[in-house]
């Protein structure tokens, strides 16, 4: 019986003219292999397909290639060993010259205190491949199929247990839908806000701008509320035109305060007045210290808040991995621009943290991790006592960063020590609304949760040495 050629070995592109004589043939496959060698397409070591899997390929005889073969051995570009297959020989490569790089004063960072970030090294990769291997061996076929634009069941299932237990979140599974982080679900939101006919999105004067550009690509303009000690100025909400805001109740980003209770109900009172949309970004939610827990503000009236939440701060970013609990009348609209924009998320992901969650692992994790940014935070705090008295960490009762704030107009300069000390660090204006009406203040953000272990005492002591 013939044998197919998809059983046949690995593939192998090659270029070999069109000569039609047997001599010519063999040349021309000789000449693209040497090519393909010489230009560092096939790299020392490489192993290439047996004689008879390359004849099969190209359609020529088998002798052919075993001659073109012999050939290149004999000329040391591949080597033959009984048992080893043709490979590519070994041979001292010269890269291509590069530019030198650009020289920078202090060099490349060493420490990197920068926020939004946690601590990767702490990632649970053990416990992680315990939950991938339970839920790849439970899940049927059909879970590898396109599937369910909001996101796998079992990963909504899931969700919708943590988040009313945890976050006070009402959560319906048929109203999650999962997303590729945060940034996806606010671009999806913005389109569908365009689409109803809005025009402006209120933010507050302190945030990512990265979040703010993305609104405006959507069509819509932004207009910042101002904080206080309170958090976000919500009385602002009434003397605007804009049907939606964009908050971060539990831990705003960056000033790390929570929402106060009776600006927190006057924004649910706001959005029921007028008809308007709260987008909650549920930022830090989980990491807190010194204070009971600050319930999700879905909870107060979920048919007027879009609750948003992603597994980048209490795991790694790079899952990818993000979920929005979404009004009843908004879920069609969402669905509709979700898959007309082509995102999707991984579905061995979404199994993985389904199982991660249900298991207890999710629980244990931040549990773990919380511990572990506390006694980082609490290291702050006591190298500040001891080596810049003067300076006060605000917003620490929760979250990865804390704000350090800085005598005015020494921001810019304490940045550029920091830069000679290879420290990365960014100051507070980094993240001022460009239309802020209150006044510039003074400040570093410190992310306390983004170096690795074995870098924190280095960092901080880096950190210390730039301060006035």
């Amino acid at each position: 019986m013939a044998e197919s050629w998809a059983t046949l070995g690995v593939d192998l592109h090659l270029e070999t003219g069109g000569e039609a004589t047997r001599n010519g043939v063999r040349k021309g496959l000789t000449d693209a292999l040497r090519a393909a060698v010489r230009g560092g397409r096939l790299a020392p070591g490489t192993r290439l397909p047996s004689s008879r899997s390359l004849a099969v390929d190209l359609g020529i005889a088998r002798n052919t290639v075993a001659d073109a073969y012999a050939d290149l051995v004999a000329e040391g570009w591949l080597t033959a060993r009984q048992g080893s297959g043709t490979r590519v020989a070994e041979r001292v490569i010269t890269p291509p010259a590069r530019p030198a790089p650009t020289r920078r004063p202090a060099g490349a960072p060493a420490y990197d205190l920068t926020p939004g970030t946690p601590d990767l090294a702490s990632f649970p990769r053990a416990e992680w491949l315990k939950a991938a291997r339970r839920a790849l061996s439970a899940a049927p076929n059909a879970a590898l199929g396109y599937g369910d634009p909001r996101g796998r069941v079992e990963l909504r299932e899931a969700l919708a247990g943590y988040l009313a237990r945890a976050r006070g979140v009402h959560a319906d599974p048929d109203r999650i839908v999962i997303t590729a982080g945060f940034v996806h679900g606010l671009s999806i939101l913005g389109r569908v806000l365009r689409a109803r006919g809005l025009r402006e999105v209120t933010v507050e004067s302190y945030g990512l701008d990265i979040h703010w550009n993305l609104l405006h690509r959507a069509g819509l303009r932004t207009t910042p509320l101002d904080l206080d000690d309170l958090g976000t100025r919500t009385a602002g909400l009434d003397t605007g035109a804009s049907k939606a805001v964009l908050l971060t109740p539990a831990h705003q980003f960056p000033m790390g305060v929570p929402l106060h209770p009776d600006r927190r109900a006057a924004a649910v009172d706001w959005a029921r007045r007028e008809g308007g949309l709260i987008l909650e970004d549920d930022y830090d939610g989980e990491f807190r210290y010194d204070r009971q827990p600050v319930g999700a503000l879905q909870g107060l009236d979920p048919e007027r808040v879009v609750y948003l939440g992603t597994a980048s701060k209490s795991l790694a970013p790079g899952l990818r991995l993000g979920w929005m609990v979404l009004p009843s009348g908004l879920r069609d609209e969402v669905l509709g621009e979700k898959e007309a924009a082509g995102w999707s998320c991984g579905t061995p992901d979404q199994l993985t943290l389904a199982d991660f969650l249900t298991s207890g692992a999710y629980d244990r994790h931040v549990r773990g991790a919380r511990l572990r940014y506390r006694r980082r935070r609490d290291q702050l705090v006591a190298a500040l006592a001891e080596r810049s008295p003067g300076t006060r960490a605000t917003g620490i009762a929760a979250g990865l960063h804390a704000v350090l704030e800085l005598p005015p107009d020494t921001e810019r300069s304490v940045v550029q020590a920091a830069n000679w000390e290879r420290l990365a660090v960014q100051g507070l204006s980094r993240f001022r609304h460009p239309l802020a009406g209150e006044r510039q203040r003074d400040a570093l953000v410190v992310g306390y949760g983004t170096p690795p272990e074995h870098a924190w005492a280095g960092a901080l002591d880096a950190l210390c040495r730039v301060l006035p």
